[in-house]
């Protein structure tokens, strides 16, 4: 298949990049805290953390998990937070001990946190109080030896630390009670670790940097093996497509998506301090007033998020008053950016709203628009240097221009492998490197690519995997459930909702009683919105429930 991006990007794109530059990430991120050691790097609730005193607290924090917990190089230690200047230092931290980092939604329930902790092996977690119940339910039957405990406002001054902390705990009454005894503060582990001495491991870029748990056609989610290589090319490759438009040390980006997506980690996170900008953390994005109210304070120059984000913004009349003059650079990733988004967006900042499309496997970043490009073009851009797509077809012939298959992508940034599942590594990427992304799509005269479909039965909820497997599987749990179906259907703000067919053995179950059970397993956006019951579901001959069947029912309703 012709490389026809090749001769459309623009000119100071390069197709080809050295991703060879750092030999890990702890090399990359060493080179910015001592070039860029006075200025800014992470803002977050007013407090601000300098690129020196993130080299100094993530260097004591390796040295904590060194000496005082004895982890060693390629153990697996797990973060749980939301966006907070912890996140960064626990990240690094772990990082520059050689160790890899296992982010964890902390919305998980108790049954997704288990099988999470369980199958990485992560024998330490970084957790924020307001989740530790969930972890005090299910922490004795997995490996985690060592809990290390954090408040929300733990690295805030001395009088607002202890104000936030006690609204969130005594006043907003955000911190469920739990009993974790053996646990021990960050703000003493931290003190501790600048006491000790930081051994620097050899870190090399086939070590692993990141298990990041992606769901897959199977319901229970994976560990994508990602490499300091894979990640360091993959930012290497954002840097190459946007970088002509960002000015080391001087940017100052909002980072409204949480690090521990996979999007925010390596654009975000690494990407922009790599760039020596200054990283506005918003925590919690879903209270819009103060999420604008932030954005006030900051002559802000790039922004990313998922199409949800966007679209509430938008629509929001205090965001349209905000001063757009700085902003040169909005990209939505996670999910698709939808036209009617995208206009608005440009018609209200005057800038673009560009798309990169990728998925977990892959780093995350396969392609994104040009940054030259007019306007929304309803495209994925171009693949990011260094990036091969095929398109193929069932057989697994590579179909030429204009012509619709699944998308394989190869590069430097694509995992070593799913943790401990060679089998179904093996189903994904082929002998030749090739991953299959279970996207159905076409590549345009210009060689812009194009998704028309999505292969795999994946929902898409605002960025986040639903695999309906997990939902089914929590449904069929309710004693008055024979069958059940999820499904997802398109949805203006989310991109889509999940929906359930159930066939029921008793007419008294309703609606809410479904959505209930699945609060009690389930995180938040995996809970299905709508529910329909039937007398029975479409199967194959061979008693498959037909969910594509089921979907496109459901898209017409």
């Amino acid at each position: 298949m012709d490389q026809l991006w090749i001769n459309n990007l623009p000119d100071d794109v390069p197709s080809e990049i050295d991703v060879e530059q750092y030999a890990s990430l702890v090399d990359l991120f060493e080179t910015s805290v001592s070039k860029y050691a006075d200025q800014p790097a992470f803002v977050n609730m007013g407090a601000t953390l300098t690129y020196r005193k993130l080299e100094e607290r993530s260097r004591a924090f390796a040295a904590y998990l060194q000496n005082e917990l004895k982890l060693n190089k390629g153990d697996r230690v797990a973060i749980m937070m939301p966006n907070l200047l912890q996140y960064p230092i626990a990240l690094f931290g772990i990082l520059r001990a050689g160790m890899v980092v296992v982010n964890v939604n902390p919305l998980y329930t108790p049954r997704e946190l288990k099988h999470q902790l369980t199958d990485s092996g992560a024998k330490a977690i970084v957790v924020v109080s307001n989740f530790a119940h969930t972890l005090d339910k299910v922490v004795a039957e997995t490996p985690v030896e060592s809990v290390i405990l954090t408040g929300l406002g733990d690295l805030l001054s001395a009088p607002k630390r202890t104000v936030v902390n006690f609204v969130v705990k005594y006043i907003k009454k955000m911190v469920p009670k739990y009993h974790l005894p053996q646990a021990i503060s960050m703000r003493k582990a931290l003190s501790k670790g600048r006491r000790l001495q930081y051994v620097k491991p050899v870190v090399k870029k086939d070590d692993l940097a990141f298990l990041q748990y992606t769901g897959g056609t199977t319901g229970v989610s994976k560990g994508a093996m990602l490499s300091h290589g894979n990640v360091v090319s993959n930012l290497l490759q954002a840097d190459a497509a946007y970088g002509t438009l960002l000015i080391n040390g001087k940017e100052f980006v909002v980072t409204a998506l949480p690090l521990y997506h996979i999007f925010a980690l390596t654009v975000n996170c690494l990407l922009f301090l790599h760039k020596g900008a200054n990283n506005l953390l918003i925590t919690n994005p879903r209270d819009l007033p103060a999420f604008i109210g932030e954005l006030e304070k900051h002559p802000f120059t790039a922004l990313t998020g998922v199409n949800t984000l966007f679209n509430a913004l938008v629509n929001s009349e205090a965001f349209e008053k905000l001063d757009f003059s700085e902003l040169k650079l909005s990209i939505g990733g996670g999910m698709a950016v939808q036209r009617a988004v995208a206009d608005k967006w440009q018609g209200i900042t005057k800038t673009r709203l560009l798309e990169g499309y990728g998925l977990t496997e892959a780093s995350p970043l396969v392609t994104c628009c040009p940054y030259n490009l007019d306007g929304y073009n309803g495209s994925i851009g171009f693949p990011v240097s260094n990036t091969d797509i095929q398109v193929r077809d069932e057989e697994g012939n590579v179909l030429p221009q204009g012509e619709t298959g699944e998308l394989f992508a190869k590069g430097p940034q694509v995992m070593v492998g799913y943790w401990n599942r060679p089998e179904e590594t093996a189903n994904v990427i082929d002998r030749n490197g090739y991953l299959a992304t279970g996207d159905i799509g076409y590549m345009d005269d210009k060689g812009f690519f194009f998704i028309v479909d999505r292969k795999k039965d994946m929902i898409l909820v605002s960025g986040f995997n639903v695999f309906p497997n997990e939902v089914e599987e929590v449904v069929a749990l309710h004693p008055k459930v024979i069958e059940v179906a999820a499904v997802g259907v398109p949805h203006d703000v989310s991109g889509e909702l999940v929906k359930v067919f159930v066939v029921a053995n008793d007419k008294s179950l309703t609606k809410e009683d479904i959505i209930k059970h699945c609060r009690e397993h389930l995180t938040g956006y995996k809970i299905p919105k709508l529910v329909e019951f039937r007398d029975e579901l479409p199967k194959t001959n061979v008693g498959k429930i037909l969910r594509r069947e089921l979907r496109d029912e459901a898209k017409q309703d």
